[in-house]
C-alpha cells in the first residue's frame, strides 16, 4: 500500500463504522492522521474503534448526521477535542426503500434525502468554516452511480445522490480560492454491509448491477479508500468540484 502523508491532519468520517468509511479510517490512520468516526449505531462504532486503535489515534461519536443539531454539537465537540479538523469524508448513506416510485411513502422519501444529501450539507456547513479560516481543508462527498443514471426502483436514493454531485460542484467552486478542496466519489456496487443488506431484499438487483460493470465484479472497500486517501491529501492540489467514478468501467462520463 502506498500511503499519502497525512501526519498532523485530523479527519472526521461519517458512516465510519463499516464498509468504505471503515476502510478509509484504517488507511487514514496508517497514513498518520488522527481520526474520529461517526455513526448512529454506538455499539458498531465502539467495535470499529477497538479494531482500528492499533493503527493510530481514533475516537468515535454517536451522531445522527441527518439532524443538524446533532451534527453541530458533534462538530463543536470533536473540534474542541482535537483542536482542528482538516479532512471531512461524508460517507454516511443508505437506500431505505427499493420499489416503484409511486409506492414510496413520503416519510421514507424524506428520510432518504436526509441521510444521503442533507447529511453531507450539514457536515460540510459545520466543518468548512474552520478549514477556510486555517486556509486548508479537504471535503470528500459520496455519491453513487444511482445519482448519474437514476436507478429504477430507487428514485429517492438516486435523487439524493445526484444532489450530492451538484452540491459538490457548487461548493467546490465557492471555496476554490480558500485552500479547501471539495470533491466527490461515485461508486458502483461495493461489497459493504449496507449493500449486502439492501441486495438481500432484492437479490435480482445484484445480477443486474454486476452485468453493467465491464470488470464483471463489484468493488472492494479498500479500493475506494485508496482514492479517498489521495483526495484527502496535499497531493490532490488542483482538483475541486469534481466527481470521481469508482465503477469498474461502468461510467466513463
Amino acid at each position: 500500500m502506498n500511503a499519502y502523508d497525512l501526519s498532523g491532519r485530523n479527519a472526521v468520517i461519517t458512516g465510519g463504522g463499516s464498509g468504505i468509511g471503515y476502510a478509509t479510517a484504517e488507511r487514514f490512520l496508517k497514513s498518520g492522521a488522527g481520526v474520529e468516526i461517526w455513526g448512529r449505531d454506538a455499539d458498531k462504532l465502539k467495535a470499529a474503534q477497538a479494531s482500528l486503535k492499533a493503527f493510530g489515534p481514533i475516537t468515535c461519536r454517536s451522531v445522527d448526521v441527518s439532524h443538524w443539531e446533532q451534527v453541530e454539537a458533534g462538530a463543536d465537540a470533536v473540534s474542541g477535542q482535537l483542536g482542528h479538523i482538516d479532512i471531512l469524508f461524508n460517507c454516511a448513506g443508505l437506500s431505505l426503500y427499493v420499489g416503484p416510485m409511486l409506492d414510496v411513502r413520503v416519510p421514507s422519501w424524506r428520510d432518504t434525502i436526509a441521510i444521503n444529501l442533507d447529511s453531507a450539507f450539514y457536515c460540510s456547513k459545520a466543518f468548512a468554516p474552520q478549514m477556510v479560516e486555517r486556509g486548508y481543508g479537504r471535503i470528500i462527498n459520496t455519491s453513487s452511480m444511482a445519482g448519474k443514471e437514476g436507478n429504477p426502483n430507487q428514485a429517492a436514493y438516486s435523487a439524493a445522490k445526484a444532489g450530492v454531485m451538484a452540491m459538490t460542484k457548487s461548493f467546490g467552486k465557492e471555496l476554490a480560492t480558500t485552500g479547501v478542496l471539495v470533491n466527490c466519489i461515485c461508486p458502483t456496487v461495493f461489497d459493504t454491509p449496507v449493500v449486502r443488506d439492501t441486495l438481500s431484499r432484492a437479490p435480482h438487483v445484484m445480477k443486474a448491477f454486476t452485468s453493467k460493470i465491464p470488470m464483471n465484479r463489484i468493488g472492494q472497500a479498500d479500493e475506494a479508500a485508496a482514492l479517498v486517501s489521495w483526495l484527502a491529501s496535499e497531493e490532490c492540489s488542483f482538483t475541486t468540484g469534481f466527481t470521481f467514478d469508482l465503477s469498474g468501467g461502468r461510467a466513463t462520463y
